[in-house]
């Protein structure tokens, strides 16, 4: 090998992996896949038929419908969440709200355990934030300095009494005026103008 022999790039499996990352991260990937978990005991056990032996048991009953269309309703909000982050908050909400629903249509909500992941599905894609680009974090101004995106702050110029710039003093308790009814200009050092 010589030095301008090119290095060889990571392996297929690597570089899925990492996209998969990449793109897990930049949407609530976990919201979404609890609600879709969420979605499939709920629309599944009114038409499960179990075989114990030779008997079978059947659990369809009146609701069947009702629990089917929630379960369908919750997996697409799961995928929702995954490919339109912006509908997060509705998706969300609307991920609980049937979820609650499904406790009394659909067999206690899929035997609670589609209740629970559907809850904390809807509870996941309200608290999800998307994050910021590496560069625009908050503090990188030098010291002395505000915010990157603000111009910093200087202090006003003290004058003399009654001038402009001076601070005013607060009332006190005894002027006629409670303590806690100072004006609010008079702990800013401002005059009120008009």
């Amino acid at each position: 090998m010589s030095a301008e022999t090119p290095v060889q790039s990571a392996g297929t499996f690597t570089r899925l992996r990492r996209r998969f990352r990449d793109w897990r991260g930049n949407r609530p990937f976990w919201a979404g896949l609890f609600t879709i978990l969420g979605g499939v005991p709920i629309a599944y056990f009114p038409y499960a038929t179990l075989k114990l032996g030779t008997m079978s048991l059947t659990m369809a009953t009146t609701a069947g419908a009702g629990s089917l269309i929630i379960g369908v309703l919750l997996v697409t909000l799961g995928l929702t969440m995954w490919f339109q982050q912006a509908t997060r908050i509705f998706a969300g909400v609307a991920a609980i709200i049937l979820a609650l629903v499904s406790l009394v249509v659909s067999n206690i909500g899929g035997f609670i355990i589609g209740f629970l992941f559907a809850m904390l599905g809807g509870a996941l894609a309200m608290a999800w934030a998307p994050g910021r680009p590496e560069g625009t974090g908050r503090g990188t101004g030098s010291a002395g300095q505000g915010p990157a995106d603000k111009a910093a702050w200087e202090p006003a110029p003290a004058g003399e009494p009654g001038e402009p710039g001076h601070p005013q003093p607060a009332p006190e308790a005894g002027d006629g005026e409670a303590a806690g009814d100072a004006r609010p200009e008079a702990h800013h050092g401002g005059h009120r103008v008009g």
